[in-house]
């Protein structure tokens, strides 16, 4: 008898942005996986699965696998925190000591433990430098999965951002891919945030709690107004240049306190898209960051997915953390299509 409903469980479920997205592509997910207590409200009421506040290292398969529905295509999903293998640590000496670090050979160890039908990771680019990857992918193969990889650009797929990510799928009935979804017509931060609210540095729109926008001192509210979309701090005058920019290593950093531009792609929305001094996170045209509603649009959250309870004041960095660290909606969704093509192709629906 052939299996019939296809069901995930994500692991490092943060928000909910993998799953939203897989719901979308037609994929139920029973349950994420996560051991940050603050992300159980959005996912739970945004995604009606279950929410398990629980360290990785903790998990079993045995747990796993009691969530899955007998008869059902099993789909084991997940982004380990990747902020140990971005560039920004990769000159970390003391990398090795992050505990993130070994979740990666976490997941393998569960994935050995639930031998699930499908598999899909999703993480930043560098970690394909890394012995931990191969091992990953050794491991797979070594369970009999076909395996595949690519880094891709999150702007390709019809997301507003510029967001190169390295996507895996492994499948135990055959060959796996990701689907031929790139657009020609990028999506742009007009696209993406162009119709809300003006509102000012500091201010918060009255209707939309999370859009509000962070503080700017003086100086850099000199910064801001001159600085151009798409332009660098070079636009600005040199009395208002840091000091580390007057350095050789501060011209390789020419993004940061810059504005986005309209009609292209937004920079790889972080934990700090809030922060004007953390990249180009200056809006195009109003004298401010962008808020936190614009980094959530901008990552394809709908304008109704909740993020916190009615009448709550969003925390900037709690905010921050969950928006950022998000898989796209899009790019779940993306995710989710191939997995149900792939099905389909091998007649299991």
């Amino acid at each position: 008898m052939r299996k019939q409903n296809l069901v995930a469980v994500d692991l490092f479920c943060g928000i909910g942005g993998l799953t939203y997205g897989f719901k979308k592509a037609g994929i139920d997910v029973v349950a994420g996986i996560d051991s940050d207590e603050s992300c159980k409200y959005a996912y739970e009421i945004n995604n009606s699965a279950k929410f398990i506040c629980k360290d990785i290292s903790d998990v079993t398969g045995k747990e796993i696998n009691k969530l899955y529905p007998r008869g059902s295509i099993r789909i084991l999903v997940g982004c380990a925190p990747c902020q140990t293998f971005s560039q920004h640590t990769q000159k970390n000496r003391n990398r090795n000591k992050d505990e993130r670090w070994f979740l990666l050979y976490q997941f393998l160890r569960i994935v050995k433990e639930t031998k699930p039908d499908i598999i899909s990771m999703e993480n930043v680019p560098q970690l394909k430098n890394y012995s931990i990857f191969k091992d990953f992918v050794n491991g797979l193969k070594e369970e009999k999965y076909s395996v595949f990889f690519d880094i891709i650009n999150s702007a390709d797929y019809g997301i507003p951002q510029s967001r190169k990510r390295l996507v895996l799928l492994a499948s135990k009935f055959s060959k796996i891919k990701l689907i031929d979804f790139k657009n020609n017509d990028k999506h742009t931060v007009r696209d993406a945030i162009g119709n809300l609210p003006k509102i000012r540095c500091g201010e918060c729109d009255k209707s939309d709690s999370l859009h509000r926008s962070s503080k700017l001192n003086t100086l850099n509210m000199k910064r801001i107004r001159k600085s151009k979309p798409g332009g660098t701090w070079l636009d600005w005058d040199k009395d208002l240049r840091l000091r580390c920019h007057k350095k050789k290593r501060g011209l390789s950093y020419k993004s940061v306190y810059g504005r986005m531009s309209w009609d292209k792609p937004s920079p790889t929305i972080t934990t700090e898209f809030y922060s004007y001094g953390t990249g180009r996170f200056g809006h195009p045209s109003q004298n401010r960051a962008i808020s936190l509603r614009e980094g959530a649009l901008l990552q394809t959250f709908p304008i109704n997915y909740k993020f916190i309870p009615d009448g709550e004041i969003p925390s900037f960095t709690e905010m921050g953390r969950h928006i950022g660290n998000a898989v796209p909606v899009k790019l779940g969704k993306v995710i989710g299509k191939s997995i149900k093509n792939h099905i389909k192709e091998n007649q299991y629906e």
